[in-house]
């Protein structure tokens, strides 16, 4: 991995109008772009207000300008950053002209990547980086803090350590065998590598939870037509989303809309209601139904308080429990909720989709449920995304085939194969192996200036 020698530049704001705006910059010849553009070198970190002159000696706007020395950086290197009038034509102005003084544009995420490479941070902490930036609930927030902390980085760092240990031990009898070492006990090692692929287990785990944070929780909206979901819906999101109307089948096609629920950011999906003698095109939008509730996370399941309680279809009921599911009672302004013939343990929750009443109680059922998403791993909130699932997927798979060898008596050659295909895959999430062409591609998703 070649490291970088030029000088970048980028806004590190968004584009748009806004009182302030930030230029970045890192690289060898910031201190000297310093100096040349405001007379010295300040003392690092701290900011200091001066005239922004173009080459030309131009005023182009008066700003606040901060040095960071290498390697107290965000990045590791010397770096600048402007804090200019937020007027998207003053930014620009000072963008060109450090790019006539030898700065080049700053790709997608080399900031980051310059910050990994100079390791101020490990690739999992990089990648926190975008998860802080586009978070939308508060444990989403805490999530991606936590993994920007090291919470991922210090996991693994347990995970790798353990394993070179029983690593070290394989290779022992193979490097040594004329030594006079101890007599080769297997059984330990077996026991080792069960606690292994046990904690890589738990960690593979939270991929689903990590995913929820990442995409939102998907909470299917279902029931009879005329039940209400479409007014669930609007009540939910604060503004009329969802066509509402007192003949049947409105909804024809599902609509979704994301919403945030106590600490939670959630996915809601406004179905087709669940007419018995549907129609031609009804049929269509109860089909998106089936396909909606075979991959929904939570239920929202709505009932007209003032009809019997109705029976779901069998496919979409066998889904769901009292962990996942919220039993809806609308209605309630036009007659008490009825729980009726549901199982005692399902969490209900009277409301009136018509003027709010028990929507309070309904977001704490629908959040505590949500709560539940969370694997445990400790006192830390880590919640992987789809690069660490992978893996840990083959990690796992590496560990699972060495244990079987140690108890099938292999060489301790296949083992030892094993064993290190499974510390390349660990390396991978902290990025603590060379491979150039993932590094680039991963970093590429990140927003220019970050």
């Amino acid at each position: 991995m070649s490291f970088p020698t030029d000088t970048i530049a980028a806004l590190a704001t968004p584009v748009g109008t806004s009182a302030l705006a930030v230029v970045r910059t890192s690289g060898p010849h910031a201190a000297g772009l310093t100096q040349a553009l405001f007379g010295a070198t300040p003392l690092p970190r701290f900011a200091r207000h001066a005239d922004y002159r173009d080459n030309g000696g131009r005023l182009v706007d008066d700003v606040l300008f901060t040095f960071f020395a290498a390697p107290n950086s965000f990045t590791g290197e010397d770096s600048l950053e402007i804090s200019c009038h937020g007027n998207p034509f003053i930014a620009q102005k000072i963008l060109e002209d450090l790019f006539s003084r030898g700065c080049r544009p700053a790709e997608a995420g080399e900031f980051s990547q310059r910050a990994f490479l100079n390791g101020r941070m490990d690739l999992s902490q990089a990648e926190a980086i975008m998860d802080l930036i586009h978070a939308r609930s508060e444990r989403a927030l805490a999530a991606a803090n936590q993994q920007l902390r090291g919470s991922l980085g210090r996991k693994m760092n347990e995970l790798i350590s353990l394993l070179i240990s029983i690593l070290a031990n394989i290779e022992a009898y193979i490097d040594f065998p004329d030594e006079d070492l101890p007599a080769e006990n297997r059984q330990v090692v077996i026991s080792q590598l069960d606690g292994l692929i046990a904690s890589t287990r738990q960690l593979l785990a939270t991929s689903h939870y990590g995913e929820l944070l990442r995409e939102g929780i998907k909470t299917v909206i279902l029931g009879e037509p005329n039940a209400g979901k479409s007014s669930l819906l609007n009540r939910l999101v604060g503004h009329e989303r969802a066509l509402v109307s007192p003949e049947p089948g409105t909804t024809r096609d599902y609509l979704e809309e994301r919403v945030i629920v106590g600490p939670h950011w959630l996915r809601l999906i406004d179905t087709a209601g669940l007419n018995e003698t549907p129609s031609s095109l009804e049929k269509q939008g109860i089909g998106k139904t089936f396909e909606q509730a075979a991959a929904a996370d939570l239920f929202l399941w709505v009932i007209d308080s003032t009809q019997p309680v109705p029976a779901l279809p069998p496919a979409i009921f066998s889904r769901m429990t009292p962990a996942n599911t919220v039993v809806v009672f609308n209605k309630v302004d036009l007659l008490p909720a009825r729980p009726g013939a549901l199982p005692a343990s399902f969490p209900v929750a009277p409301v009136s989709a018509l003027d709010g009443t028990g929507f309070d109680h309904l977001q704490e059922t629908i959040a505590k449920l949500a709560e539940s998403f969370r694997i445990e791993t400790g006192d830390e909130l880590i919640a992987i995304n789809a690069r660490h699932a992978h893996a840990l997927g083959v990690a796992q798979t590496c560990l699972a085939s060495a244990r079987e060898n140690i108890f099938e008596n292999v060489s301790g050659e296949l083992i030892s194969s094993d064993l290190r295909s499974a510390l390349d895959a660990f390396g991978q999430i902290a990025g603590k192996i060379d491979n150039e062409r993932m590094l680039d591609q991963l970093f590429a998703s990140f927003c220019i200036g970050k």
